[in-house]
């Protein structure tokens, strides 16, 4: 192993410890226990809602208008009721959080899975993974695999921290780098996404301590 990689590992391992004292062990659990099988239409409705709201946002901006925007989605009981009830949750949804190409895009993802039916689109899911994320709106390239850890598959995103980490560390992208540290260590792909995202989160200064480690 060369110094580099297990310098990777180190920041990983230290993150991780920092990640875990800062108060969110119960977030590194939910990200390792959810698996795609388990998946409920409720779930996935109102993960692709969080997913869409949060591109470009602040996590905190958007955590703060969640609870009354999934009243305005009717808690997001099922596709149906969102679909049939689409009038009314637009107009609420638009008055809690005002980017109508958002709201109208959580409306559309729920047509696609009211089209469906839950059981096809999630096994459509299960087979083809971040591809079918891409083909549903406002999913790019991060936000679908935003997406696609939330409801189980193990995958890293392009989060600009994570592209940031892997070219510090002589990594061809985020995933790669997850990849190498999720085999040194035995965490899933996912939770080595999610760790390295949260330490970013909560130590500014990341970089420079990232660094560090590398030498």
């Amino acid at each position: 192993m060369s110094c580099r990689s297990e310098g990777i590992i180190d920041f990983y391992l230290l993150a991780k410890s920092v990640v875990v004292a800062e108060g969110f062990a119960r977030e590194i659990q939910w990200q390792d226990g959810i698996r795609i099988s388990a998946l409920a239409e409720s779930d996935f409705l109102r993960e692709a809602a969080w997913v869409v709201l949060s591109a470009g946002m602040r996590e905190e901006i958007v955590r703060r208008k969640f609870g009354a925007i999934s009243i305005a989605f009717c808690n997001w009981l099922s596709a149906r009721e969102i679909v049939v009830n689409a009038g009314c949750c637009r107009r609420a949804a638009c008055g809690i959080f005002n980017h109508p190409k958002k709201i109208e895009s959580i409306l559309e993802i729920a047509r696609r899975v009211e089209g469906l039916g839950f059981d096809v689109f999630r096994s459509k899911l299960d087979v083809e993974g971040v591809g079918f994320l891409r083909s549903l709106p406002y999913m790019g390239p991060a936000t679908s695999c935003h997406l696609a850890k939330n409801i189980g598959l193990d995958v890293a995103k392009p989060d600009r921290h994570l592209t940031r980490m892997s070219v510090l560390a002589g990594y061809n992208g985020p995933e790669q780098m997850c990849l190498a540290i999720s085999e040194a260590v035995g965490d899933r792909l996912s939770v080595v996404d999610l760790v390295m995202w949260r330490y970013a989160t909560v130590n500014p200064g990341y970089r420079s301590f990232l660094g560090m480690c590398l030498r």
